[in-house]
């Protein structure tokens, strides 16, 4: 299937694909042969990234593998899912539960497609959870001559195989571990004040522990606080219990959100913030997310309080999570446990792009490392001096993609020598 480009747009409308053509491949065979016989191919996931990561540039294929046949193969005796990559979370994760399995961990959107999450470094939250690249164990690979290839962990390229930028190839399946199926309880508790906040304790007080503000004032206006009932009972002693149905957006209805007032229900609707069932939102937005190292994190949220009323201007939300490092060579939360900083804009880039910028430099100091799905204002140079492993990344992107077919601007500013 081809489409006029122009017609192609992300979820948030702020980006215009400007490919010269359209694809959705509805048979493997088909993919291998559109790859092969193109010049520059880049893949569309669910769409839910806020810049150009995903464009091939006017000479171009913008390709979507969300017609392949949805494939999800749940292994119950391995506890494994091979699950083809234009699937979303909220359908594997469907899958995945009537066979009592889960996954460890989900980020607050599950509508958002599996192999474009782990290719980006996207993350739920939690001390120990690692971001959602964390399970895999295989990825497969369309490579640029229409041949595949698997690289599986043990392989001495996995690490760099995959949070991988689409840089490699497309990616067809995923292979993930899993765990038994186990149940959460959601409370959110509002006002906890920034003034004497014990980031490590609050952060850890739970399995999953989301922090949110619209930085008009100091302080967090919610906590989402998500207990595994298999675990330890939680003693949040931050905040107050509110007392109706929350949504991290001020003003939006508490009704899309994941049920909360700590009723038991299956991981897969508590973990996400948003039922899978509901749009989240009308896409009117713009994302920037900033991870640091997990020690700083008292520091860079006071840094970004003192510039709180430049921020607060442009946004409609502040969501802070922690994450726990991962060996993955381009993984924002490579090699250190992190705390994410995620804001939310409103849909004006030429109103946000100058608060992004002042951002960054409020949390230069902490070494920040931007979400790569995201709007970020930091230079390819600056991102390059983050990523220890970045020359073994672009020494693998050549051995896999000699002549750059699945590379694009946004991807070169990143591997330039």
């Amino acid at each position: 299937m081809t489409d006029p480009v122009q017609t192609v747009t992300n979820w948030a409308r702020n980006i215009t694909y400007t490919a010269a053509e359209f694809h959705r491949p509805d048979s493997p065979d088909a993919l291998r042969s559109l790859v092969a016989g193109s010049a520059r191919v880049r893949v569309l996931g669910s769409g839910h990234s806020f810049n150009r990561i995903a464009d091939p540039g006017p000479r171009g294929v913008l390709v979507s593998i969300a017609g392949l046949p949805p494939e999800t193969e749940v292994d119950t005796a391995a506890r494994t899912v091979r699950v083809a990559g234009g699937v979303r979370y909220a359908e594997l994760a469907r899958a995945v539960h009537a066979r009592g399995l889960a996954l460890p961990n989900m980020a607050s959107l599950p509508h958002i497609s599996v192999a474009g999450s782990v290719a980006t470094g996207t993350h739920g939250s939690g001390v120990t959870n690692g971001p959602l690249a964390a399970p895999v164990r295989e990825v497969e690979l369309v490579l640029a001559d229409g041949s595949t290839e698997t690289v599986a962990r043990g392989d001495a390229r996995f690490d760099g195989a995959v949070t991988s930028l689409g840089a490699l190839g497309v990616v067809t399946a995923l292979t993930l571990d899993l765990e038994p199926a186990y149940e959460v309880e959601q409370t959110v508790h509002v006002e906890l004040p920034l003034e004497g906040l014990d980031f490590g304790a609050v952060a850890g007080a739970a399995y999953s522990v989301s922090l949110f503000t619209d930085w008009r004032d100091p302080g967090f206006r919610q906590a989402w606080v998500k207990r595994r009932t298999d675990q330890a009972p939680v003693e949040f002693g931050w905040g107050v219990p509110a007392k109706v149905a929350m949504h991290p957006v001020p003003g939006m209805p508490g009704g899309n959100c994941t049920e909360q007032f700590g009723v038991p229900g299956p991981w897969h609707e508590r973990l996400p913030h948003f039922r899978a069932e509901f749009t989240p939102s009308s896409g009117d937005e713009l994302q920037s997310e900033c991870l640091l190292p997990r020690a700083t994190a008292e520091a860079a949220l006071h840094a970004v309080d003192g510039i709180r009323r430049t921020v607060s201007a442009v946004l409609q939300t502040c969501e802070v999570r922690t994450v726990a490092a991962d060996p993955q060579w381009l993984s924002p939360a490579h090699g250190r446990d992190s705390v994410a900083l995620h804001f939310t804009w409103i849909d004006d880039l030429a109103a946000v792009l100058p608060v992004v910028r002042r951002l960054e430099e409020a949390l230069e100091p902490f070494d920040p490392r931007p979400h790569w799905g995201k709007v970020y204002a930091m230079s390819g140079e600056a991102l390059r001096d983050r990523y220890p492993r970045l020359a073994d990344f672009r020494a693998l992107a050549r051995q896999l993609d000699p002549e750059g077919k699945f590379t694009n601007p946004f991807v070169a500013e990143v591997l330039e020598d």
